[in-house]
């Protein structure tokens, strides 16, 4: 069995998705398709880096995942393939690929080469259909591309350190579905910087001097039910991903509010953590 991801922009109003997975079917018969998300906002590459980051090392080895969110095929966005830890990404030079691990270092990279061979329109089911077909057959990376040293790597959208070591300044890369807002703050900088000290996250007016492990952790259960502060109690955690997460236990984004909107906190708005 092959397996396919897909981690797209396209939503799901329109047939893009549909079309993909037929090709897909078409081309490999024994192909098992999984969808990471559709509902990337558009053109997000950190959003989409950290979906895909989150997501990925869940699949076995083996896994091929095409990656459609800005993938149109220009000469400042080429399109590549990425081996990793096992595993086979298939999108544009955008800058994703670069902020899904750590220090990356891919096995092996290649820029696709076969365009000349493909008019197409929509490079997703044209051209990375076509890919992902070769790799399943247990095809060379080079012989559908030619091999590249680097990706493009981003930097604008990493955490600053200030000089003194006193701070972090993070800023928001994700609105989950529960309006919880995720941070490119992780678990390995803020110990690595924190160095055990106290701090405080400051998100606009919004302070916090505490992580939780869970969401259940920031409740009292010892406390009678009526006594417990619940409704509205604003936490902070590192999630299952390694980025921290501050949120609203319970929250409801479309009834009662979420740390998103009660804090007044989107894409890109900065987070500070200030040590002492």
């Amino acid at each position: 069995m092959v397996l396919v991801t897909l981690t797209t922009d396209f939503g799901h109003k329109d047939y893009s998705i549909s079309v993909i997975k037929a090709a897909l079917l078409e081309k490999i018969p024994n192909v098992s398709i999984i969808d990471i998300s559709h509902e990337i906002s558009p053109y997000n590459i950190s959003e989409t880096a950290y979906i895909l980051k989150s997501a990925y090392k869940a699949f076995p080895k083996g896994s091929i995942h095409i990656v459609g969110v800005e993938s149109e095929f220009t000469p400042e966005n080429m399109h590549i393939v990425m081996q990793l830890e096992g595993h086979y990404f298939v999108g544009a030079d955008n800058g994703i690929f670069s902020l899904i691990k750590e220090d990356i270092k891919p096995d092996k990279l290649v820029s696709i080469n076969i365009h000349e061979t493909i008019s197409s329109s929509f490079p997703v089911l044209d051209v990375f259909v076509q890919v992902v077909s070769h790799i399943a057959r247990n095809g060379t990376l080079e012989v559908i591309g030619s091999p590249i040293k680097k990706i493009r790597e981003l930097t604008n959208v990493k955490p600053v350190i200030s000089k003194d070591g006193s701070q972090i300044i993070g800023s928001v890369i994700y609105i989950d579905n529960y309006g919880n807002v995720i941070t490119n703050i992780t678990k390995n900088l803020f110990k690595e910087i924190g160095k055990s000290r106290d701090f405080t996250i400051n998100a606009r007016t919004v302070k916090f001097r505490k992580i939780y492990l869970s969401y259940s952790q920031a409740i009292d259960f010892n406390l009678p039910k009526e006594d417990r502060e619940e409704d509205g109690k604003k936490l902070a955690l590192f999630n299952t991903s390694g980025h921290l997460e501050l949120a609203i236990y319970k929250s409801n984004p479309h009834t009662v509010g979420s740390a998103s909107s009660l804090f007044g906190l989107d894409y890109r708005d900065l987070i500070n953590i200030q040590f002492e």
